[in-house]
C-alpha cells in the first residue's frame, strides 16, 4: 500500500523536512501520525498523494513509484486517495449533494451513478436529509462530514486524514472517529494525522511518531500511550 525507504525532502530555503524516512503501511491499516508542528508530518503525507517529491529516496503508493511518477499520472494516482483536511476544503457556494458529486464528475462517472453514490455516501456520513443545504448552514461536524463523504464517494483504497478534528468540540469528534473506524473496517486504509492524545490513547491504533523528520516511535495499538 505505502512503502517509503530512505525518504529525504529538503525545501529550496535549505530546510530539511524529511531525514531518511523508512516506513510501510499495510493495506486496512488505521494509522496515526503523530509528532510536534514542524516536525516533517504535513511533508510526510503530502509525499503520499504527490503534493511534495522527496529530494531522495523511494515512495511507493498503490503499486505507484511517486519518486518518478510522471506529473500527467498524479490525477490517476489520486483517484485512489480520498483526503480530509482540517478546514473542511468545500466549495462554499455548492450544496453539499454537488460538494461530494464534484469528486465524481472530474472522473466524468455517468450523472445515473454520481446520484446514487452520492446518496450513499450522505446517509453512510448521516446528511442524507441535508444534501441541498449549503456548508454556511451546517455545522462545523456537518461540513467535516460532508468532506469525509467527498472523500470517500470514489471508494479510494486509502483515505489521508490530516487533523481531521482539530477544529471540532469533543463530542463531534469522536463521532467523526466512529465513521473513520466504519470506513476502515470496510477494508479502506486509514492515515490521520493528529495532536489529539485522547484520540490516540482511547482508539487504540498504530502510532507512528515523526520528529526533526525522523521516525522516532512506531508502536502498534497504543502501547505505550502518546505524549505531546
Amino acid at each position: 500500500m505505502i512503502d517509503m525507504q530512505g525518504v529525504y525532502k529538503t525545501y529550496p530555503n535549505g530546510v530539511t523536512a524529511l531525514n531518511g524516512i523508512d516506513v510501510r503501511i499495510e493495506q486496512g491499516e488505521f494509522v496515526y501520525v503523530v509528532g510536534p508542528s514542524g516536525a516533517g508530518k504535513s511533508t510526510f503525507i503530502k509525499m503520499i498523494f504527490r503534493e511534495e517529491k522527496p529530494t531522495k529516496g523511494t515512495v511507493i503508493v498503490n503499486n505507484h513509484k511517486l519518486h518518478d511518477l510522471k506529473w500527467k499520472r498524479v490525477p490517476y494516482l489520486r483517484r485512489n486517495i480520498g483526503v480530509v483536511y482540517q478546514d473542511f476544503k468545500l466549495l462554499p457556494k455548492m450544496t453539499v449533494f454537488e460538494n461530494v458529486a464534484f469528486a465524481l464528475e472530474v472522473i466524468e462517472e455517468t450523472p445515473k451513478v454520481i446520484r446514487k453514490r452520492v446518496m450513499e455516501v450522505l446517509d453512510q456520513v448521516g446528511l442524507k436529509n441535508k444534501a441541498r443545504f449549503i456548508p454556511d448552514e451546517l455545522s462545523g461536524g456537518e461540513q467535516q462530514r460532508v468532506a469525509i463523504a467527498r472523500a470517500i464517494v470514489n471508494h479510494p483504497q486509502l483515505v489521508i486524514a490530516d487533523e481531521p478534528t482539530g477544529n471540532l468540540d469533543p463530542e463531534t469528534s469522536w463521532e467523526i472517529m466512529k465513521i473513520l473506524e466504519e470506513i476502515n473496517a470496510a477494508g479502506t486504509t486509514i492515515l490521520m494525522a493528529t495532536h489529539s492524545k485522547e484520540i490516540v490513547n482511547t482508539i487504540k491504533k498504530r502510532v507512528i511518531a515523526i520528529e526533526d523528520g525522523l521516525v522516532v516511535r512506531d508502536e502498534h495499538r497504543g502501547e505505550y500511550g502518546y505524549e505531546i
